[in-house]
């Protein structure tokens, strides 16, 4: 039997369900980007201690990347076969375990591998996330969740950078060089929240004891009359496999990977930016909180509000147009501060971007499909990641200028944006023609 709207507060489950769930979603996120983050910090003490260019930090900081693009697909399979509370346990773990390592480096092969492993470890963690909460939330709730679920980047880029900035001060203790004490520190919150996951993060809402049965039904029922929805306009008997060289799936992916090289280039290299105002590190740590403070305010506020129709798209063309210009000041301004201004006005405008383009791909993918196709999109916009660590560092070492880096990711949200406007074109087509004018006598 259905239950109907009228006889389930649907706005006040909601609220239930995003109190009862993405805290603990969000602080996964924020110890997975902490964890991120660590890296741009050590840089600024170990590429001394292990003899390396910045080209070659880079190249290894971005192996991460290609770790995350191999197990990503697979990972995320597995977490729908086996749920979600037991792979993602796995994932807080392994990955925990990999950066405790990452303090005992000893040379530049080591780090090579660590990374790569690293990647590999936290494959899964993001689109496993975006899948499951296809599995609580109704499509015109998730923008506001995958808000508040971007909110832990955000915080984590926030909270890391003066806890990075700190230790990196504080070489010397235990015998340990602050490089090293970063990784132990950002290392060990991911190890500690695995028991933490496995128990109170339910699978699915037939599991969740918290729901009557009248608000489990509903829930129930909503979400597969929007899979069924989803599976009239999909390919039938489309195999699993073949959600990887499904042309939308690959033309997001492409689209991501724009937002994906802005984001690691700017959270990359900003310490570095902001090093050479000539800053201790812990200030360096705590001048870096405000561009991640604004945008953390920004995705606390703003999604809810795009509910309804295009404004979601709407959102993405301004906040990429106003992404271009804040970059392009970073690098034209003519003075540190008024830079770093630009810079703390361009961030919220990237990390807006991230809850919105995740709830186009479930328009269009389902079911086992949309766990593998999320995480292909995921992956492989995720290259992004290994291209921007490696031309960051090219572009600083080719012009001599600390500021040019900055030019990649405005050049990125231009051809973002272009790419927004053709779906906002492709949606007004789609719409007039499900619509067509009637005709006059």
């Amino acid at each position: 039997m259905k239950i109907t709207t009228s006889a389930i507060d649907e706005s006040r489950l909601i609220n239930r369900l995003a109190l009862r769930l993405m805290p603990l979603l969000g602080l996964l996120y924020l110890v997975a980007y902490i964890d991120r983050s660590n890296i741009s910090f050590a840089k600024l003490q170990m590429l001394g201690s292990l003899g390396l260019s910045e080209v070659a930090y880079g190249l290894g900081a971005s192996l991460f990347f290609i770790g995350y693009l191999i197990f990503e697909v697979p990972s995320n399979v597995l977490l729908h076969k086996y749920g979600a509370p037991r792979w993602m346990a796995r994932i807080m773990f392994t990955w925990g375990v990999v950066t405790l390592l990452l303090a005992f480096t000893r040379n530049a092969t080591m780090f090579y591998i660590l990374r790569f492993l690293l990647g590999a470890s936290e494959a899964g963690l993001y689109p496993g996330v975006i899948y499951y909460l296809t599995l609580w939330f109704p499509a015109r709730h998730r923008v506001r969740m995958l808000g508040y679920f971007t909110v832990g980047s955000s915080l984590g880029n926030m909270v890391g950078a003066p806890i990075c900035g700190w230790l990196l001060d504080k070489s010397g203790f235990a015998g340990l060089q602050g490089w090293q004490l970063v990784f132990i520190v950002t290392g060990l919150p991911s190890i500690l929240l695995t028991v933490v996951v496995l128990y109170l993060l339910p699978a699915s809402p037939k599991q969740a004891r918290f729901l009557s049965a009248d608000e489990k039904q509903w829930l129930t029922d909503t979400l597969d009359t929007e899979r069924e929805q989803i599976k009239a306009n999909s390919v039938a008997h489309a195999s699993l496999l073949s959600v990887l060289t499904e042309p939308r799936v690959i033309g997001m992916a492409l689209y991501y990977m724009m937002l994906s090289i802005s984001v690691y280039g700017v959270s990359y290299w900003l310490p570095t930016l902001v090093k050479g105002f000539g800053v201790s590190n812990t200030t360096n740590g705590l001048v870096n909180i405000i561009p991640w403070l604004l945008a953390t305010i920004m995705l606390a506020w703003l999604p809810s509000k795009l509910r309804a129709g295009n404004r979601t798209i709407f959102a993405m063309l301004t906040a990429a147009l106003l992404g271009v210009v804040c970059f392009l000041g970073a690098v034209f301004l003519p003075t540190n501060a008024l830079r770093f201004a630009a810079l703390c006005f361009g961030a919220p405008c990237m990390y807006l971007l991230i809850p919105c383009f995740w709830t186009l791909p479930p328009k269009f993918l389902f079911g086992a499909r949309a766990a593998a196709g999320i995480a292909a999109i995921n992956s492989l916009g995720n290259i992004g990641g290994f291209i921007a660590q490696n031309l960051v560092p090219w572009v600083r070492q080719t012009t001599g200028s600390v500021k040019a880096p900055m030019l990649i990711p405005a050049a990125c949200l231009l051809v973002f944006a272009a790419v927004t406007v053709l779906i906002l074109r492709r949606d007004k087509g789609a719409r007039v023609a499900h619509n067509p004018v009637p005709a006059t006598e």
